[in-house]
């Protein structure tokens, strides 16, 4: 008998789930937290895209690069092996360790001085954050009985846009900020002596905004460690489903290889990523670019209160799946189908409205749209696996998932930018002008020339972002295709 089925023998936690109802409900809640944290960190670069960029002199393909492949091969490649180690070890120290680890390297991004070395910094981000979604998936499993994961996948999955929310809330502000301002405000708590020779004159608000957000990670860390129990493997599911032994990688292929739901899901999901982290790192400079507000006024006014609508959507998604089920056992795959669908022409919609009401109304609508399937993709990916392969399972989502969506689609969106500003610059009254000379801040530009700058790099990227959000009318077939074999392939009880 192996430990997993010793600790669920005799027990009723695929009825009850593991602890009480209240300690459950905690640890979701903590594990959310943990999310969050990740996204908000994740997120960063999105919020402080315009003012990394003109530091540094970046296109938007230079920036689509330091965005997106790095950070995604990273995260990949390391994702599956402490995924691995999750299926195998505790659970809870692996998230508290990767939890310190991206903490720091967040801070550290504060003090690059250049693309090479933020592309650094954010590659040990990328390494940390690695270690949060898999093992998570894997407690939540054996917490919750079947009937009950999709809300609390539901619930977790609001990590990622709160996340969204706070990153834009919190970084938003600090970006406009002056550093004297903010030496000054040290100053005035009392911890100005702790930064005696500080120039903070010559330091950037986005700068500021790593170090301050990155570092209170290791207190999220330490109360994860100390509050979470590990709960024992397959607790929450039906006794016939008790795996027999742990699983290794080529065990959990084994179990993928006949199940068609998860490879479409799987698909569709990416190309989800794809579009919504390309959008996401583009958002606050088109915002900046197209209705010329500040990078803050952007990131408070809009990003952060259509994240939280993108939260709302992410909940909703999970619990009109849940209330659906009951009427077609397919929902958790069709429900995010029809969402998609109803995003893409409100999405254009918003790229294209000049009053900036609509922009808000429309994006909204898209936004809410847009994340119904987050917490169906987590369901789908353990749903079909037996509980010894969760991690494992998951993890090889992600890696899908990463690659595509957060590795290219930043990129995607940046190269497309590029490529249709540079048209727009030689089919304006300036043709000489080049997307190099527009970038260069040293380089002295007339009102005129400044004028067609603008609007160049304004167009080329309001016509790239709209190009992309389509994308989504395949997604939408690929989850219509997985619930083609989605009631075949789950082993948990879908009803």
């Amino acid at each position: 008998m192996t430990d997993t089925t010793a600790e669920n023998t005799g027990s009723n936690g695929h009825i009850t789930g593991f602890g009480t109802k209240s300690y459950r409900t905690y640890v979701l809640l903590v594990l959310m937290t943990v999310y969050t944290l990740n996204f908000i960190d994740r997120n960063l670069m999105g919020v402080l895209a315009q003012p990394i960029k003109e530091s540094f002199e970046l296109s938007d393909g230079q920036f689509g690069i330091l965005a997106g492949w790095p950070f995604a091969l990273f995260y990949a490649v390391m994702g599956l092996p402490i995924a691995m180690m999750a299926d195998r070890s505790n659970r809870v120290r692996i998230i508290a360790a990767c939890i310190i680890l991206w903490s720091i390297m967040t801070a550290l991004c504060g003090f690059a001085i250049g693309f090479w070395t933020l592309l650094i910094f954010r590659v040990g981000v990328a390494v940390g954050e690695a270690g949060c979604t898999p093992p998570a998936n894997s407690i939540i499993g054996d917490y919750f009985a079947a009937r009950s994961r999709a809300t609390a996948l539901g619930i977790y999955s609001m990590g990622v846009t709160i996340g969204g929310v706070l990153a834009n809330l919190f970084a938003g502000p600090i970006s406009d900020m002056h550093g004297s301002t903010f030496g000054n405000w040290l100053g005035s708590i009392g911890l100005g002596g702790l930064f005696r020779g500080v120039d903070w004159a010559s330091i950037e608000g986005w700068r500021i905004a790593f170090a301050v957000i990155g570092i209170p990670g290791v207190l999220i860390a330490a109360l994860v460690l100390f509050t979470v129990k590990e709960p024992p493997r397959g607790y929450s599911d039906p006794p016939q489903a008790t795996a027999l032994e742990k699983a290794n990688l080529r065990d959990t292929f084994r179990e993928l290889y006949s199940k068609p739901s998860f490879w479409w899901m799987t698909i569709g999901a990416a190309l989800v990523a794809f579009v919504g982290y390309g959008l996401f790192t583009f958002q606050i400079p088109f915002l900046v670019r197209e209705h010329g507000l500040t990078n803050g006024q952007a990131a408070v006014s809009y990003g952060a209160p259509l994240a939280a609508l993108a939260a709302v959507g992410t909940f909703l998604g999970g619990f009109i799946t849940e209330k659906l089920t009951a009427w077609s056992k397919t929902a958790v795959a069709w429900v995010p189908a029809i969402g998609l669908l109803i995003a893409v022409p409100a999405y254009i919609a918003a790229f294209y409205s000049s009053d900036l009401k609509m922009v808000f109304i429309f994006w909204s609508i898209a936004a809410i749209t847009h994340y119904a399937y987050l917490g169906a993709q987590y369901n789908i990916g353990q749903g079909v696996v037996s509980s010894r392969s969760r991690a494992t399972a998951i993890a090889i989502l992600l890696i899908i998932v990463s690659i595509i969506g957060n590795g290219i689609g930043p990129q995607f969106v940046g190269m497309v930018s590029d490529f249709l500003m540079t048209k727009q610059l030689a089919g304006s009254s300036m043709p000489d002008l080049t997307q190099a000379m527009c970038l260069d801040r040293e380089l002295e530009k007339s009102v005129e020339q400044l004028g067609v700058c603008a609007k160049a790099t304004s167009e080329g990227l309001k016509q790239s972002v709209a190009i992309t959000v389509c994308w989504f009318i395949v997604a939408a077939g690929c989850f219509l295709m997985s619930a083609r074999t989605l009631k075949e392939d789950f082993v948990a009880d879908l009803g």
